[in-house]
């Protein structure tokens, strides 16, 4: 079985997204799942310009951005 790079791109993604829900730690799951996303949004536009997976992930991607800015600013 071959893998293309866009495939790989894909199982990349995947394994990122599952691997963010394993820490316990707010802040490493959303940086963990910030890649993720990123890597999916990055998949979308391999594929051809997937809106739905790349507006879904982009939009969590920014959402994860927002938080940990939050969370930064909090803590000084």
């Amino acid at each position: 079985m071959q893998i293309d790079t866009i495939e790989l791109v894909g199982y990349i993604a995947m394994t990122v997204l599952v691997l963010s829900f394993i820490p316990k730690n707010t802040r490493w799951i959303r940086m963990i799942n910030l890649v993720g996303c990123l890597f999916f949004v990055a998949y979308g536009i391999l594929l051809g310009w997937k809106v739905p997976l790349i507006v879904s992930n982009g939009m969590i991607a920014i959402i994860q951005i927002y938080h940990l800015l939050s969370a930064r600013r909090e803590a000084k």
